[in-house]
């Protein structure tokens, strides 16, 4: 897979449901890759339908949705081969909800492409908790698990599909997008910035 220089968080668009959330998270993970790391950025988010073969440009790519998803056949052709040919897609749920229309229909997704049993709970010892910062607990929990809307649970794992040993589908419950939503420069406002764990995601797609 063609790697851009420089790291782009690529957001993947689609033809069903909404793709466009979460509209200030991208930027304030720039700024913490820039702020903890060494890693070359563009300043600015990339949007790519996953109807287009741009996608085997970037390591890298961002989903997410509250409605249903219902690929297409080419969405479902660039997805699968994206994947299997070591691209990375971290997927979050924004209704948090485990039996909402966007887990319902994007795990069906998955289960067609890859099989009903590849999307697997992963261990909160997998390397992805250490590929930067230490997060012993596993997936850090987010403040909008308890609030009343979705399933009103937290969520202590993730999901992932892997490809050869290594993650090529990541996939949240926790709508990590809502909680990273906010402009970087109030992240000191934070007792402990949250978007730490963002950093990690994105170190373990472009070193493993």
């Amino acid at each position: 897979m063609a790697q851009a220089q420089k790291f782009t968080f690529t957001r993947l668009s689609y033809h069903s449901g909404d793709w466009d959330t979460d509209q200030r998270m991208p930027s304030n993970l720039l700024n913490s890759l820039l702020e903890y790391t060494t890693v070359a950025i563009n300043p600015q988010e990339k949007v790519v339908p996953l109807s287009s073969d741009d996608i085997f440009n970037y390591p890298f790519c961002y989903l997410s949705g509250h409605k249903l998803v219902q690929f297409d056949a080419k969405e479902k052709a660039n997805f699968k081969q994206y994947v299997q040919n070591g691209g990375f897609v971290f997927v979050d749920d924004c209704n948090h909800d485990i039996d909402g229309l966007f887990a319902k229909s994007f795990e069906a997704q998955m289960a067609a492409l890859f099989g009903p049993s590849a999307l697997k709970k992963i261990p909160n010892s997998h390397k992805l908790y250490s590929a930067f910062f230490k997060f012993e607990k596993g997936p850090p929990t987010t403040t909008f698990e308890l609030n009343g809307w979705g399933d009103d649970l937290v969520h202590d794992y993730l999901k992932a599909i892997e490809i050869n040993g290594r993650i090529g589908v990541l996939y949240s419950s926790k709508d990590y997008g809502c909680e990273w939503d906010y402009d970087f420069r109030n992240k000191r406002f934070l007792a402990e910035d949250n978007t730490k764990f963002g950093v990690n995601i994105i170190m373990y797609a472009l070193n493993s």
